[in-house]
């Protein structure tokens, strides 16, 4: 008797440590010690499937990367193997010893916790993270590089700096956002938008890379010497190839994430030559045209006519000023109105600016505008150019005549008129403001309003009875309320995922939940007791088509296996189609 009550002890003690390792949810770190400049990748490891996954709070570190999601299963003598990991990566903010917390997740209805882990971050090391880590990795095989058109440039010459980003062919980059951006102090800068990037082939230091241009800044710079261009610095995920391989034969690729920067570039600015510069020179630098041009040159007093100053080329037209008109005192001018028509690509300003001025002579005759000139630095010839625009005569044919002698400009006027006498008050019996009454009042009986309020009701009444016919024949409708409301709910699960198409992990983690989060409703069963087969049996068993079934168990396994494979947004965006449609098409036979 004694014996069986030892072997009935040893069974159950037996069977209660066979249940409580059933289930392990554990906490792994790459190391324990490490430098303030290294990274530390975090794995929190189960092996069965969770919900409700709670990381700790990471203080003392900043979260560079994750939480990227892995799982992987395996079939060894008949038994199943299964293992989903959470990985973080942190980068230390200082040196000390800093502790790992709890982490939660919630299985099969309990709480299971990790236990805290000890970290050191000394001083910076030499060596940072291992040689075949992917950030080291990265370090050789992807560079970002600020190419200058010109380091040696005039003050106010245009210089582009092109920032292309060059990608070994055995190295990816999934995502990238930029970090730092230069701020081009002393400089005049403007970006030059670029519509779509594209990959092209290319050399970097005499090996093969890709590369794809990021940025395009045109520089016109503001001061003589030595001026640095400040780095762009970019925060890029980037894929590197494992020793491991999926079920295809295809090498797989791990993560990581890299800052990289372009380096801080240094200029040399010339100082425009001073000898032969002409004394109304204003900074303009390039190639161009100036001319003067009116729209009239015969008018009558009182008419108006527009005098346009405008200069039109290649180089820095929004830094200098054009020269002004001198005109004589009888014409009345008004302040000119200020026109840009300037397009920036990657050989600086080019198109057109212009003062108009508005002129309205007061008295008959003729009146000349003086010739003005406009001096600029060319840098083909690397001298000075002067334009003169000419003599221009404005005619007026009819006014009063102008007998004061305080105009040297005018030109002689017919005589035999009496002149006219302005008096500052010839405008005084002229009110400003009206106050008016209609001579034929309006009422409003038997206006277009009156009999728009009469009948508009009247008209309602047939209309309504038609929305509501149509919304009876729409209730009746019983396959297409089902079909509309098979479409609904395919559409409520996947909207997650939909937000998420075009980032691989996210988009597929979404989509796989989505999927769960369907059977658990429809089936009202957990998701991580079901198996593949058990999927297509209880299915089956609602009288949905096996062709159907086989695609949901399809759509399954690619959620598991394109995290692990290179996947395009056009397989991302047939997988997600495939998704609502294959939803819609149980709901409807679901039974």
């Amino acid at each position: 008797m004694k014996l069986i009550k030892h072997i009935s002890l040893i069974l159950i003690v037996l069977t209660t440590s066979l249940a409580s390792a059933q289930v392990s949810f554990e906490v792994k770190v790459s190391k324990k010690k490490l430098g303030v400049n290294e990274r530390l990748r975090v794995d929190f490891e189960m092996n069965k499937d969770g919900d409700n996954f709670n990381p700790p709070d990471f203080q003392n570190f900043t979260v560079i990367g994750g939480p990227n999601q892995a799982v992987s299963t395996s079939w060894v003598n008949g038994k199943r193997s299964y293992k989903k990991t959470y990985s973080y990566f942190l980068s230390p903010k200082k040196r000390g010893s800093f502790s790992i917390k709890q982490a939660t997740i919630e299985i099969d209805g309990e709480i299971y916790k990790t236990s805290p882990l000890t970290v050191v971050v000394t001083a910076a090391v030499n060596n940072p993270n291992a040689q075949n880590s992917p950030e080291t990795i990265a370090d050789d095989n992807i560079h970002l590089v600020a190419e200058v058109s010109n380091t040696n440039p005039y003050l106010n010459e245009a210089i582009t700096v092109v920032y292309k980003l060059y990608v070994s062919p055995d190295t990816g980059v999934s995502n990238w956002r930029e970090k730092d951006n230069p701020r081009y102090n002393d400089f005049w800068s403007q970006n030059i938008d670029i519509k779509n990037l594209k990959v092209q082939n290319g050399t970097y230091k005499g090996e093969d890379y890709r590369f794809v241009i990021l940025r395009k800044t045109v520089l016109y710079p503001q001061k003589t010497g030595k001026l640095d261009i400040e780095p762009l610095s970019l925060d890029v995920t980037i894929e590197v190839p494992t020793n491991r391989r999926d079920i295809f034969g295809g090498r797989l690729m791990t993560q990581g994430h890299k800052t990289i920067s372009a380096g801080s570039r240094t200029i040399h600015v010339k100082e425009l030559p001073q000898a032969g510069k002409p004394a109304d020179f204003t900074g303009a630098v390039g190639d161009f045209e100036f001319n003067v041009i009116t729209s009239k040159s015969e008018l009558n007093a009182s008419e108006s006519l527009q005098a346009r100053v405008e200069v039109k080329g290649n180089g820095n037209l929004k830094l200098f000023e054009l020269p002004k008109l001198t005109l004589p005192s009888s014409l009345e001018v008004y302040e000119p109105e200020h026109t840009e028509n300037i397009s920036t690509n990657l050989n600086g300003m080019q198109g057109g600016i212009s003062d108009a001025y508005t002129i309205v002579p007061q008295y008959k005759g003729k009146y000349p505008i003086p010739s003005i000139t406009f001096s600029y630095f060319d840098l083909k010839t690397k001298t000075y150019k002067r334009i003169s625009s000419g003599e221009i005569v404005i005619n007026v044919l009819d006014g009063p005549t102008n007998t004061t002698a305080s105009d040297n400009n005018i030109a002689s006027a017919e005589n035999g008129k009496q002149p006219v006498v302005v008096n500052n008050n010839q405008f005084a019996y002229i009110k400003t403001n009206t106050s008016l009454t209609a001579i034929k009042p309006n009422h409003f009986f038997k206006s277009t309003g009156f009999w728009t309020g009469l009948l508009l009701p009247l008209l309602a009444i047939p209309l309504a009875i038609v929305i509501r016919k149509k919304k009876q024949d729409r209730d009746a409708d019983v396959v297409g309320n089902k079909i509309r409301k098979a479409d609904k709910l395919a559409k409520r699960y996947l909207s997650e995922a939909k937000k998420a198409l075009g980032k691989k992990e996210a988009f597929y983690v979404s989509l796989e939940k989505a999927l769960h989060n369907y059977l658990k409703a429809k089936l009202n069963l957990e998701t991580s007791d079901l198996s593949k087969d058990k999927i297509e049996n209880l299915l089956k068993s609602k009288h949905v088509e096996k062709s159907v079934v086989l695609e949901f168990v399809e759509i399954l396994q690619n959620c598991e296996l394109a995290r692990y494979t290179p996947i395009t947004n056009v397989e991302m965006q047939q997988d997600y189609e495939k998704s609502a449609r294959t939803i819609t098409a149980i709901d409807k036979q679901f039974k």
